[in-house]
């Protein structure tokens, strides 16, 4: 994939990274579905998502991961480690992170008290768990099954059972500041990679304010590759796109009368 340097006005962009939480994700066990989703949500609504991390349940490693991207960007969302055992630690090392003490926060305790006794269920120590946060957080409502996220400045903590953190993500996107949003057009290539590679390059140097993408497939005879052109400004789009259309059309004309 080759990039260029977007030429950014701070005011109009708004930045965000993930940290995913949760040894499963590491061993494989579970696969993730919560990257995508926040990375397809948050480009709609202007946001861009420039790093993803996954971590183990490690208090002192979620605490590293957050406060290195808390203090890059404009948003960190976590997911996984909110649930009722004992290796749900998240709650903990947020408040670590901030320097807060992690308490049952009473509004939550009411919210699942009255969700655990309308079911006929038990609100015993390990359901409480839920309801734990740090002091001073404000709520991220959770419709699916009551046990609510929580906002801690610029970080939103959130499950990571991908329909409760979709829910929960449809809750906070309203809140969210969010910038210019990025443009997008793509450019079908019938070649493969190693014969774009130089010409790509000349055009993104030329074309400085866009990011261009590379993304080869292969249907089991030919390869050919999808050239992807995002700008904040259509016409800065379409003159770059333009000139990778012309990039391609040269390279079929010469490759048609036979010239390397």
């Amino acid at each position: 994939m080759t990039k260029g340097q977007i030429m950014k006005d701070p005011a109009n962009i708004v930045t965000a990274a993930m940290l995913a939480i949760g040894d499963e994700l590491l061993s494989g066990r579970t696969k993730d579905k919560n990257i995508g989703h926040l990375a397809e949500m948050l480009t709609l609504n202007g946001v861009d998502l420039k790093e993803v991390r996954i971590v183990a349940d490690e208090e002192d490693e979620i605490v590293t991961a957050l406060n290195a991207l808390r203090s890059r960007y404009n948003y960190v969302f976590t997911s996984g480690g909110i649930g009722p055992t004992h290796d749900d630690i998240t709650a903990d090392a947020i408040g670590k992170a901030f320097g807060r003490k992690v308490v049952h926060d009473e509004k939550a305790m009411r919210i699942m008290g009255r969700m655990y006794a309308e079911r006929g269920m038990e609100f015993n120590e390990a359901r409480m768990r839920m309801a734990r946060m740090p002091e001073g957080s404000v709520h991220i409502d959770n419709p699916v099954s009551a046990a609510p996220g929580f906002n801690v400045e610029n970080v939103y903590v959130m499950a990571g059972v991908p329909s409760i953190f979709q829910a929960m993500l449809d809750n906070v996107l309203p809140t969210l500041r969010t910038g210019t949003r990025m443009l997008s057009r793509t450019i079908p290539c019938p070649f493969g990679e190693g014969m774009i590679g130089s010409p790509l390059r000349a055009v993104q140097a030329e074309h400085p304010e866009t990011v261009i993408g590379s993304y080869p497939k292969f249907d089991g005879k030919t390869y050919s590759t999808d050239l992807v052109v995002r700008a904040r400004s259509e016409g800065v789009l379409n003159a770059a796109a333009d000139a990778v259309a012309a990039m391609v059309a040269e390279i079929a004309a010469a490759q048609a009368k036979g010239t390397p």
